[in-house]
């Protein structure tokens, strides 16, 4: 049992599901790849600190178990989302026929007029 009221623990829990939670969803639907990601990350966090919360709000502790999973699965998450995004980014400025491994100066066979 803990020493805090069941009250303030779902308050903890309610002012971040509305205070962070939207912050990194809209981080998360807006901006680069980085920015993204970040907002990914905090939403995932704030996630994880929910899940811990509310058990102790209701004075169920087995139900911590959700958090320790999510908190495994999570970076996954994240490393899949870097994957498939670093797949969307498209080619670079310096890409392109004849750009790759050993097609620098000097690199091929070359031809000298003279």
């Amino acid at each position: 049992m803990s020493a805090l009221p069941a009250q303030a623990w779902s308050a903890a829990a309610l002012v971040l599901l509305a205070a962070a939670w939207p912050a990194g969803l809209w981080a998360a639907a807006r901006g680069g790849v980085v920015r993204r990601l970040a907002g990914l990350c905090l939403a995932g966090t704030v996630t994880g600190a929910v899940l811990l919360l509310l058990p102790m709000a209701y004075d169920r502790p087995s139900y911590q178990d959700a958090a320790l999973v999510f908190a495994v699965l999570s970076p996954a998450g994240v490393l899949v989302f870097t994957r498939f995004a670093g797949a969307d980014s498209g080619p670079g400025p310096d890409s392109g026929p004849g750009s790759g491994p050993g097609s620098g100066p000097g690199s091929g066979p070359s031809r000298e007029d003279g």
